[in-house]
């Protein structure tokens, strides 16, 4: 990871959502770095086991003003780092009431309560998933916003209503789009652990654990060089570092927006292929028909983020991305719900 200077490790940093997979990782790095961390989470997809020791834990519900109210009294905070929130796209479009009701109401209740209590900075974990969907690389900060699920739309959404709190509060804010987090953390504590599971990697590697037949391949007819879908993959502790050169900046300037990807794109067909070979495994696919909706490419421009803040991603290539993840699926099989196994 890349070296962080002028930090003064005597700030306290809220992280809400703190148990989920990039939020814990977030309070992880903020913890080494010797912040103080309060992580607040119903645990409602998050894992109490994912909260590292040195963090203090709250339980409560944010869609409770009440709760988040009682949160702000027992400690004032420098920042805020919002990663509540509902986040399957498919779900999405079957229950879009409640992603807007709960991603934008959850997201007003904390940040009225952090305008209450004279927190300095906030920033929002949002979505690639708000830039209107295009085949094609260099995914910009100027790409043309126009959400095409729900959670995109309830992402959009709570960016507006951050702009328009410092635009009257004077609350410094800051808004993270990721394209696609993955990986683990290299030392195989903390990974990935979503009930059910969606997203690619920790997909296919079930499939070399001997979890689940087979992955399943929507497409292979698209423009690319194999017929597979291309995404961008950021790794979950590169992502951490992001967010903590976010917190820093934050402390001389306001406002900020930033595209987060490693850049580079990886289709399907690869991710099975480097899987295979890291994990000496064979991963049968079955071909199903496109999925509606799917681009052919999504890779994301993080060059504002690299040029205002000097982020560059130290784990992002695929390689390493799924050895880390394979390091932490071998040694929790059940994920959090099983006690670590020894190092292979």
């Amino acid at each position: 990871m890349t070296e962080h200077h002028a930090i003064e490790p005597i700030e306290n940093v809220l992280v809400t959502g703190g148990a989920g997979f990039v939020g814990s990782h977030v309070a992880w790095l903020l913890c080494n770095l010797g912040f103080r961390v309060t992580v607040v989470d119903d645990l409602s997809t998050g894992h109490r086991a994912a909260v590292p020791p040195a963090a203090s834990f709250v339980f409560a519900d944010l869609r409770q003003v009440d709760a988040i109210n009682q949160v702000f009294a027992e400690r004032r905070y420098d920042a805020v780092m919002h990663f509540a929130a509902r986040t399957l796209v498919g779900e999405s479009n079957h229950r879009p009431v409640d992603y807007v009701r709960d991603n934008v109401g959850t997201l007003c209740n904390v940040l009225q309560a952090a305008v209450d209590h004279a927190t300095r900075a906030f920033i929002l974990s949002s979505t690639a998933s708000i830039f209107e969907s295009r085949d094609g690389s260099d995914i910009d900060e100027d790409q043309a916003v126009s959400p095409g699920n729900p959670y995109g739309e309830s992402k959009r959404m709570c960016e507006r209503v951050l702009f328009w709190a410092e635009h009257s509060h004077g609350i410094r804010t800051a808004v993270l789009r990721y394209f696609n987090a993955a990986g683990a953390q290299p030392g195989g504590d903390l990974g990935e652990d979503h009930r059910p599971e969606t997203h690619l990697i920790p997909l296919v590697l079930q499939v070399a654990q001997g979890l689940r037949p087979h992955i399943d391949v929507f497409g292979n007819d698209y423009p690319t060089q194999d017929g597979t879908c291309i995404r961008d993959y950021v790794h979950v502790v590169d992502l951490a570092d992001a967010h903590v050169r976010t917190l820093i900046a934050l402390r001389s300037s306001g406002a900020l927006a930033y595209n987060v990807g490693s850049g580079t794109g990886y289709s399907v067909r690869q991710v099975v292929e480097v899987a295979e070979r890291v994990t000496g495994r064979p991963i049968p696919t079955i071909v199903r028909p496109r999925r509606a909706g799917d681009p052919a490419a999504l890779v994301a421009n993080s060059g504002k983020l690299r040029r205002e803040l000097g982020w560059r991603p130290s784990y992002s290539d695929l390689q390493t991305i799924i050895r880390t993840a394979w390091i932490w699926h071998s040694r929790h099989p059940d994920g959090f719900g099983s006690p670590a196994l020894p190092p292979r």
